[in-house]
């Protein structure tokens, strides 16, 4: 009897294509990815993998990734940032699918700006979803969806390992990009922003750990959230960190099952 691994993958921006780096990893491990719950750039990474892409493939998207692609400004209401063209390149990227219609069973966070509460998305549009878990408040106009006002999913939940286990994993493998930078210039509103939401995480991602059977930590804290350069060394930093956890993670499967068959 083998577990049901399930990853979550964390907030971060930028850093979060770390992820990809842990996943390729994992899949040449041979560690098998049943489940993904995702928040913010966790969701994005997560919908990419879970629709089936090649790795290589998908590390082509990823290194392509510039800000001038989803960088639609508007008159700030609520909001700097449109989320129109950001929208427009998942719904191609994932070929106008479902969440429901993935190969991996995918859970997107966000949260519900008006009600303050956790909304975990798992049917309908793989793009409007990302859209909303990566809508940074203040940065991106929150995404209207099946009636509720949503944004970041990392404000409410910044690495979902409940939501992982919720899914019916037996063991969790988290992944945390999302560092606080301490006596970094803060030179712009999208700085103050992000800086306050990662202050405001940094004591929450703790109960994550404790949930998480693995907790993953890439050391990317000096990359830039929101400057999507440098992204073949962070994506290499997450395989690298990856590879480091590879005994661990063998170990807590071997223990699963361990006491599984005593069980039985």
């Amino acid at each position: 009897m083998e577990p049901k691994i399930g990853v979550a993958l964390g907030s971060g921006g930028a850093r979060g294509f770390a992820h990809l780096g842990v996943l390729k990893v994992l899949q040449e491990e041979n560690i098998p990815v049943d489940l993904i719950a995702g928040s913010s750039m966790g969701a994005l990474v997560g919908s990419f993998f879970a629709m089936g892409h090649d790795m290589d493939r998908l590390y082509k998207i990823a290194t392509a990734f510039k800000r001038k692609y989803y960088l639609d400004f508007t008159v700030p209401k609520m909001g700097f940032i449109s989320g129109n063209r950001v929208k427009d390149l998942f719904r191609m990227f994932t070929q106008n699918k479902n969440i429901e219609d993935l190969a991996i069973p995918l859970s997107i966070v966000t949260t519900d700006l008006e009600k303050a509460e956790k909304v975990v998305l798992t049917t309908g549009s793989i793009a409007d979803a990302v859209r909303a878990s990566i809508s940074i408040p203040g940065i991106f106009v929150p995404e209207k969806l099946n009636g509720r006002l949503l944004v970041d999913g990392g404000v409410v939940d910044r690495v979902p390992v409940s939501v992982a286990k919720g899914m019916g994993a037996d063991l969790v493998i988290a992944i945390d990009v999302s560092h606080v930078k301490t006596n970094e210039p803060v030179d712009s509103i999208f700085d103050v922003i992000l800086q306050t939401i990662d202050i405001m995480q940094n004591e929450l991602v703790k109960r994550s750990e404790l949930e998480s059977d693995i907790m993953i930590r890439p050391p990317v804290a000096h990359y830039s959230s929101r400057a999507f350069t440098n992204i073949e060394e962070i994506i290499r930093i997450g395989e690298e960190e990856t590879k480091r956890h590879i005994p661990l993670i063998r170990k807590r499967i071997e223990e699963w099952k361990g006491k599984n068959q005593n069980e039985e």
